[in-house]
């Protein structure tokens, strides 16, 4: 089976969305099921392309024994959307954005973070990047909550899913996939 594919997007690639990549890197690391996932981050502005993460994200993520000091910001494009099974929007605007320049059928594969972490009641994580370190914490906070409920939605259907010939774009096993990722049971609409 192929590894299930995650892109994880805020605005402009140094923030949340590294931090996300990182946390759930270091996540699916610990239970050892790197394997079963590729995952990567991009933002939907174009500024800050090829620079590296936000300081403080970098040193929020080391506090807690991730690095991302390695990843460089990219722009999400619309072939995003055939590599990757889901796009996770860290808020609304970003997840407006991504309906926007998603191809006819792609809207499905958008997600917000904090859908994966109902208990929160929070719908966005925050923009740390105009505050100051406490910011960039609480974001993380928030990122790895939502990146417990993301795995345990993806591990319930890959485990299902052992086995079987790797789902295609399109095809009703990856259908299954994301339908399992929308712990509410309906669409957002950004």
């Amino acid at each position: 089976m192929r590894p299930f594919r995650i892109l994880f997007v805020c605005l402009g690639n140094i923030c949340r969305s590294p931090m996300a990549e990182g946390a759930f890197r270091k996540r699916i690391a610990e239970i050892d099921r790197l394997d079963d996932y590729i995952v990567a981050s991009a933002g939907t502005g174009r500024w800050h392309v090829g620079d590296p993460p936000d300081r403080r994200a970098v040193a929020a993520c080391l506090a807690r024994g991730i690095d991302i000091g390695e990843l460089r910001a990219r722009q999400v494009g619309p072939a995003d959307f055939g590599r990757f099974d889901v796009l996770v929007a860290m808020d609304r605007s970003n997840a407006g954005t991504l309906l926007r320049m998603a191809p006819e059928g792609a809207a499905h594969k958008i997600r917000l973070m904090m859908e994966f972490a109902p208990l929160s009641g929070e719908v966005d994580v925050p923009d740390p990047y105009q505050g100051g370190t406490e910011g960039f914490d609480t974001a993380l906070d928030m990122i790895e909550a939502a990146s417990d409920g993301l795995i345990a939605a993806c591990h319930a259907t890959l485990d299902d899913m052992k086995g079987e010939r790797p789902p295609a774009a399109g095809d009703e096993a990856l259908a299954t996939l994301i339908a399992a990722l929308d712990p509410a049971g309906a669409r957002h609409g950004g």
